[in-house]
Formats: C-alpha cells, sequence, structure tokens
C-alpha cells in the first residue's frame, strides 16, 4: 500500500520538479557521509527551474569530487533529463 494512502493523503501526482527534487536527493545522498544534512529545493523563474542543494560542508568535496567531475556529472544529468521534457533546468550546489 502507498504511503499517501496509508497516512490518508489525496493521490496527487508529481510535477517533474519534485520529481528531479527526489532523483537528485536520492544520487546526492548516496555520495555524502552524512544524508540526513541532504537538502534539495527547486526554483522556478523564468529562464528555468534551479535545483539548489545544500549538503553539510564535510561533504561539499564529495559532491564535487575530483577537478568538479561529480558536480558536472551531476549537472549534465538533471540538464539531459530536464531537455528531454523541453524544460530548462540548473543544478546549484550551495554551502
Amino acid at each position: 500500500m502507498e504511503l499517501s494512502r496509508q497516512a490518508g493523503l489525496k493521490d496527487k501526482p508529481l510535477t517533474l520538479s519534485q520529481h528531479m527534487n527526489e532523483f537528485i536527493a536520492y544520487l546526492i545522498k548516496n555520495l555524502v557521509d552524512k544524508p540526513e544534512s541532504v537538502h534539495v529545493q527547486s526554483l522556478e523563474n523564468p529562464q528555468g527551474t534551479v535545483i539548489e542543494v545544500r549538503v553539510s560542508n564535510e561533504d561539499i568535496a564529495k559532491v564535487v569530487g575530483r577537478h568538479g567531475k561529480t558536480i558536472k556529472s551531476l549537472r549534465t544529468i538533471v540538464m539531459s533529463i530536464g531537455a528531454r521534457f523541453g524544460k530548462r533546468v540548473q543544478l546549484e550546489l550551495l554551502q
């Protein structure tokens, strides 16, 4: 049984940005040492969607990766998914 039905909530379809938030949170939580400190938020603006990710200070290096390869790969994934739906999506890592 789905969680929304167990909690008595009505089924609402998730938007693209909500799906992206969950997907990015899943990926990043599996990279870092403190997954409880990962916060993902999306902001809509006229240019597209900006997904902001916050992690603990100790985990920033893990998300960035060597020479920025990990964050670049995450950004490529996000942009590819957004392009598939005709949306411009950016990923920003904040402290």
